[in-house]
């Protein structure tokens, strides 16, 4: 039953392993020719976070299109906001990803420290939101069927390369989120289903496409969106589409 989130779990882990073993090769062909580079490593990496930000501003666009109802949109940024502000799932993040940076700091280098929290979250919102992770597991749960997740874990494995260039080991670690999101939704699959329809799903989406396009933002460095407090915006619609 969990084959198909086990196998997308095993692509991030994989495509992040390339991801990192690319990184460490751009630095150490950087440090060869640091003399006359101005800094050549740093120079790579920015033109490929921007080349990254720019694809995932398109993701999120594309994505926010499919929401049906504006009002459904609005009351999830609003009220998940909200709720993440008051929990300081930002904050909480960010202790973390400090944690995480002390524990791993033989394998990263100074200034490090800020990108793991943000490959965490970046990678997290892409592979988790969207139809073929919810479909997926629900096809997983009630028939068995992972066909649609084992696309997905060819597309995720892919973008675990690029992204853990650019963001480092914080990709790593969302395949953790993939874990946790995906096979809670294949277990209670015959629970969710009827709770999971079509508009609760595009909903889901455009909202999620909503953060993915902050993330952009933030990438680009044009605003400072605190991304994980306006996460529990994507899970509001299962509710406010029963009213709406």
């Amino acid at each position: 039953m969990l084959i198909g989130s086990i196998v997308n779990v095993a692509a991030i882990l994989a495509g992040s392993t390339v991801g990192l073993l690319l990184r460490w090769g751009i630095r150490r062909f950087s440090a060869l020719f640091s003399a006359g580079s101005g800094q050549l490593g740093e120079r790579l990496q920015s033109i490929i976070m921007q080349g990254l930000a720019l694809c995932t501003t398109c993701m999120g666009i594309s994505g926010s299109l499919k929401g049906q109802n504006s009002l459904i949109m609005i009351l999830s940024m609003v009220i998940g906001g909200l709720i993440g502000e008051l929990l300081d799932l930002d904050g909480a993040m960010k202790r973390a990803g400090d944690w995480v940076q002390e524990k791993m700091s033989r394998f990263g280098s100074e200034g490090e420290t800020s990108t793991i929290a943000e490959g965490f979250v970046t990678a997290s919102l892409l592979y988790c939101v969207g139809a073929m992770s919810i479909v997926g597991a629900l096809n997983s749960g009630l028939m068995g069927d992972h066909d649609m997740l084992f696309a997905k874990s060819l597309l995720d494995g892919t973008a675990s390369i690029i992204f853990t260039v650019s963001l480092g080991v914080g990709v790593p670690l969302s395949a953790i989120a993939v874990f946790c999101y995906q096979v809670p939704i294949t277990l209670a699959a015959a629970v969710l289903a009827p709770f999971l329809g079509e508009s609760v799903i595009a909903e889901m989406t455009c909202v999620g496409s909503l953060l993915i396009l902050a993330i952009s933002l933030n990438l680009l460095g044009l605003t400072k969106i605190k991304i994980m407090n306006l996460i529990p915006a994507i899970f509001l619609p299962i509710f406010l589409c029963r009213f709406f």
